[in-house]
């Protein structure tokens, strides 16, 4: 691709909005001509991203700038919403939604902005139709984890009753300050939260309907536990279920699913956070004892469960190469 694409940011003083920075000033293919935040305008990007100082010369500022290609949204849940809607944003312009705002379908029907489909960006099961969108929700965090690790035994009618458990780190909160997101209280400490009752659990059983119609017929199968760690990055979850297939099938089955996807693997020895925590990818691990399986899928909740993922959606919605910005090392030691 000879011409750079013109990137736009909203709300670029979070996590997200940092993590989102720090990949597209890298890429080969992308320039950033803004990035709003009224909370900081006029700082340097980098006196609030510190890990930027010396890659950006770049200011927060206040104002859309409609000369751009892609707009980035790293605002809060409901908030996309608001900010498209007080908005005249250019049609021409590709969007691409970090929040939960436009993920469900409703009636059937995908969510629409400026009268435009918006497609769930899971590329793994929806790479084509992300090529050809003009907009994208990019999925959440728990949601893209615990799916990579389902949908292979959903597409093969094997999915019943799975209790699922997940942990995530601190910066899956937020920067916002709460009681459970100061070190004091993290530091050596746990706690489940939001039990059986998480915000994502609806665009995980929209997916698993996706993947397999006869699902369709199926009530809430997940049984979610989420909870907060005591460290930084990443997603831990692991899936339990009844399953009568053999450990050999039940790998192949996940390789052949997974066969041209280059950032979600299956890892055959024992997996652990580190191997994803600075990555794109999502590694999966099957156990089987009997009949009881156990899939296991790790991410860094920054990237694959938001930055990076939003990046790959964005390669291949431009038609650049879905790894290029994205060949990371992990934080391994």
């Amino acid at each position: 691709m000879s011409n750079k694409v013109k990137i736009g940011i909203v709300g670029g003083a979070g996590y997200t909005g940092g993590e989102l920075l720090r990949i597209l000033i890298n890429h080969p293919h992308a320039e950033i001509n803004f990035v709003l935040s009224k909370s900081h305008a006029g700082q340097a990007v980098s006196h609030v991203h510190a890990d930027l100082l010396g890659e950006t010369a770049l200011n927060f500022s206040t104002q859309l700038n409609q000369d751009v290609d892609v707009l980035f949204l790293c605002v809060g849940h409901g908030e996309a919403k608001t900010f498209v809607q007080e908005n005249s944003i250019d049609p021409k312009i590709k969007v691409i939604d970090l929040s939960q705002d436009f993920r469900l379908k409703g009636h059937g029907q995908l969510p629409k902005i400026n009268n435009q489909e918006v497609v769930y960006g899971l590329p793994e099961i929806n790479r084509e139709a992300i090529k050809s969108a003009q907009h994208i929700a990019n999925p959440g965090c728990f949601a893209t984890c615990i799916q990579l690790g389902l949908l292979p035994l959903a597409q093969a009618g094997l999915l019943d009753k799975v209790h699922t458990t997940g942990i995530t780190g601190s910066t899956g909160a937020g920067q916002s300050l709460s009681t459970s997101s100061h070190f004091s209280w993290r530091a050596n400490n746990i706690q489940a939260y939001k039990t059986l009752n998480h915000q994502h659990l609806g665009e995980i059983m929209q997916s698993i309907r996706q993947v397999n119609p006869a699902n369709a017929s199926k009530e809430q199968v997940i049984h979610f536990i989420p909870w907060r760690g005591d460290f930084t990055r990443g997603i831990f979850v692991s899936s339990s279920l009844y399953c009568e297939w053999s450990q050999e099938d039940l790998e192949q089955l996940f390789e052949d699913f997974y066969a041209d996807h280059p950032f979600t693997h299956l890892g055959k020895d024992p997996i652990f956070l580190k191997q994803v925590v600075n990555t794109n990818k999502c590694i999966i691990q099957i156990e089987k004892v009997g009949t009881q399986l156990v899939v296991h899928s790790i991410i860094d909740n920054l990237l694959k469960g938001a930055s990076g993922q939003a990046v790959q959606n964005m390669n291949l919605m431009m038609g650049i190469d879905e790894c290029d910005g994205l060949k990371l090392k992990a934080g391994y030691f």
